[in-house]
């Protein structure tokens, strides 16, 4: 007799298919190709295999969907109705493939492979692992000025993704931001102190990344988690971060530079500088492509045929990018670095319409979770899921999907379906 999936042996389980592609997302990509339109990465095989390994595991245990599932397939329903409707069915036919991967089946997958406690410790510690690996590298390439291009100096800390994928690095570690926070919020003794170190050091890692968006994100995140902890917390925390931002400014590698980055968010709307003009041109060639295309949009991937029509004069064709390995390259502007307006102009009002629910269910369902919560380890997952739900909102507005860091989105969504829907095995109580 098979044993149920939650009682099969640890290093059995499916879930270190989700482990495997946590790490292949980190991998370094060698030399950049930017003219390719499609690639497939390493971290998108595993991806791959993943829900694959689900789907089978699925069908042997005869797994019953969770209730709530369905706003997972809302972005679905969308983006075959907008690449059916678009007029270069070749060129959106990748970008329906991808859709698809990130937002409905790799999280579907992360739902079914994650079975209880320990499987949701298993990944979550995954992505705490991999955002500490890419800060650690991050930190030395700021130090030895080994990273990517930055007013002419090699110091933006961006791991191991290269320039060519500017907010990689940032985006896990806020990933693994969010993960520890939630445990210094919820947990007691070494823990906490262990957990207190790790933001420490990865708001470190994040303000050498150099991006404004990572920054907004997570302090949005921190904010509500802290919120939601009490103004106790909210305060020690507030002055620890006080003193690890003080130190970085007054001190820290590239201390001009970073007071240059953070002194240049209150300018963005007076004085914006050319990548700033740059995003504005591109929200308002987004807001152009739906005015024409208010429905169904242009399709997906068909933002950048459209682009030169709705953008204005002083936009740039692409910008500078440079590291080490990449050397000197220039990168086309491929999207408006928005994700909202990005599927707005590329599926309308029936995509935004989507990914709105897809957003507003989550949380409802993680807020409905967390009134029914008796531990300290259930707290965490639950502000886990909640600071998740505030960075990645937030941080759309500034970038959109693209790249091995996607993938890792893809994954963290699972995650936090996992724990709002609450698709574990009967008898199992979940914890981070």
């Amino acid at each position: 007799m098979k044993a149920p999936p939650a009682l099969r042996p640890r290093w059995l389980r499916p879930s270190w298919f989700a482990v495997v592609t946590v790490g292949l997302v980190c991998l370094p990509p060698g030399r950049s190709q930017l003219g390719a339109s499609f690639t497939v990465t390493p971290a998108d095989i595993a991806a791959g295999v993943l829900v694959a390994v689900a789907g089978w595991s699925a069908l042997v245990h005869r797994q019953r969907p969770p209730k709530g599932v369905v706003l997972l397939l809302l972005p679905a329903i969308a983006v075959v109705v907008a690449t059916l409707a678009s007029a270069d069915l070749a060129t959106s036919l990748p970008g329906l493939v991808r859709y698809l991967e990130v937002f409905v089946l790799v999280p579907l997958a992360v739902a079914v492979v994650v079975r209880d406690a320990f499987d949701l410790r298993l990944v979550a510690g995954a992505v705490l692992f991999a955002a500490l690996i890419q800060a650690a590298v991050g930190c030395w390439q700021s130090a030895t000025e080994s990273g990517a291009s930055y007013a002419g100096l090699s110091i933006r800390a961006v791991g191991t993704f290269g320039s060519s994928d500017i907010m990689g690095m940032s985006t896990v570690v806020s990933y693994g931001f969010v993960i520890a926070l939630a445990v210094a919020l919820s947990q007691q003794g070494w823990i906490r102190t262990a957990a207190v170190v790790v933001v420490a050091f990865l708001s470190v890692a994040l303000l050498l990344s150099l991006s404004r968006g990572a920054w907004l994100a997570c302090l949005m995140a921190a904010c509500i988690m802290l919120i939601l902890s009490g103004w106790r917390k909210l305060l020690g925390v507030v002055c620890l971060a006080g003193l690890v931002v003080g130190a970085g400014l007054a001190g820290g590698w590239g201390s001009a530079t970073l007071k240059e980055r953070v002194e240049s968010l209150a300018s963005v709307s007076s004085q914006p500088d050319q990548s700033v003009n740059d995003r504005y041109g591109l929200w308002e060639a987004a807001t152009g492509i739906w005015r024409d295309h208010p429905i169904v949009g242009v399709g997906p991937r068909g933002f950048v045929a459209f682009r030169d029509t709705y953008a204005p004069l002083q936009v740039s064709a692409g910008s500078d990018i440079a590291d080490p390995v990449n050397g000197f390259q220039r990168q086309e502007l491929r999207s408006p670095h928005n994700m909202y307006l990005l599927v707005l102009s590329e599926q309308g009002l029936i995509g935004l319409l989507a990914f709105v629910l897809l957003w507003g269910g989550l949380l409802v369902y993680t807020l409905r979770r967390r009134s029914l919560i008796d531990s300290a380890p259930e707290r965490a997952a639950t502000l886990a899921a909640i600071g998740l739900l505030a960075w990645q909102s937030t941080n759309f507005l500034y970038s959109d999907i693209g790249g091995p860091p996607t993938v890792a989105m893809s994954i963290m969504l699972g995650l936090l379906a996992c724990w709002a829907l609450g698709t574990w095995a009967r008898g199992t109580k979940a914890a981070v």
